[in-house]
């Protein structure tokens, strides 16, 4: 969800800048930065931006930069004179000397450049400022969609290195149910004077083996990773429930971890935790 749009549009001596910046986050946190002049058209800036961005920690700024002649404070000019002839005639009047440098004394009295216009938002300014936001809008949605483009490819590595270990698990599993029984069997033989029922061994053997069976596990996981791809071709606003199959990715695998009684398969479930993390990590920038 990071990302970056800026746009610049005049209006008559005016430039308009707009800038958006967003970082990750579980829902939309706007802060905005709004020249005065706009202030009255906030609600309907942060209703463009909560539509255009769904979620983020976005920083959403608009501000204004006028030229400087056409910008300049007037000086009042019949105000200076009144006030050069006031101070030259108490200068008579009270023999105090009058000032060796005029302007900077007149130029501080009141009023004499003080901006008395009052600037008003109209229709034609706002819509030159509206187009402004959805162009920057627009640059930032794009920055958002490469950014997606590479998560998705780099998913749907993970998510194929998770389906190639988990198929790995195969041979390790069919292999250690006959060194189970052997092992079993191997120890009752090595008590001395111990008679045992072999059917009731074998029910035994049965219950222990199904208690180890990582068949329903396996089958789910799968079903999770295509579930994970599926979901990644839909529509936007789909990050929550990646992160809702990634959580119960990591359940399948860490079920089939603790079923895992053989150091081959323990080392397959140890990689696939890793490809997940990195999975868990990354769909927190996704919408």
């Amino acid at each position: 969800m990071t990302g970056y749009g800026k746009a610049v549009v005049t209006f008559k001596e005016k430039k308009i800048n707009v800038e958006i910046k967003s970082l990750n986050s579980k829902q939309l946190d706007l802060n905005t930065r709004i020249a005065p002049l706009y202030r009255e058209k906030e609600m309907e800036m942060r209703q463009m931006i909560a539509a255009a961005l769904l979620r983020g920690k976005v920083d959403f700024s608009i501000w204004i930069e006028k030229d400087v002649v056409v910008d300049a404070t007037p000086i009042n000019a019949a105000l200076v004179e009144n006030y050069y002839q006031q101070i030259k005639k108490i200068s008579a009047v009270t023999g105090i000397p009058e000032p060796t440098d005029w302007y900077s004394m007149i130029l501080r009295l009141p009023d004499v450049t003080t901006k008395t216009d009052v600037e008003v938002l109209d229709d034609e300014e706002w819509e030159v400022a509206r187009q402004g936001i959805e162009e920057a809008l627009a640059r930032l949605v794009e920055f958002r969609t490469q950014e997606g483009y590479a998560l998705q490819k780099k998913f749907e590595e993970k998510v194929d290195n998770i389906g190639r270990l988990l198929t790995s698990i195969e041979p390790y599993e069919k292999s250690r149910v006959e060194k189970i029984r052997a092992k079993l069997v191997e120890t009752l033989k090595n008590i001395p004077e111990v008679e045992y029922d072999k059917n009731r061994l074998e029910q035994e053997l049965i219950y222990y083996i199904e208690k180890l069976d990582i068949s329903e596990e396996k089958q789910r996981l799968a079903n999770h990773l295509k579930y994970f791809r599926d979901t990644m071709s839909e529509q936007a606003g789909q990050g929550k429930k990646l992160g809702f199959i990634a959580q119960e990715m990591g359940r399948e695998i860490n079920t089939t971890g603790s079923k895992s009684n053989q150091a081959e398969m323990q080392n397959i479930v140890v990689m696939m935790k890793d490809e997940l993390e990195q999975i868990k990590e990354q769909v927190l920038n996704v919408l």
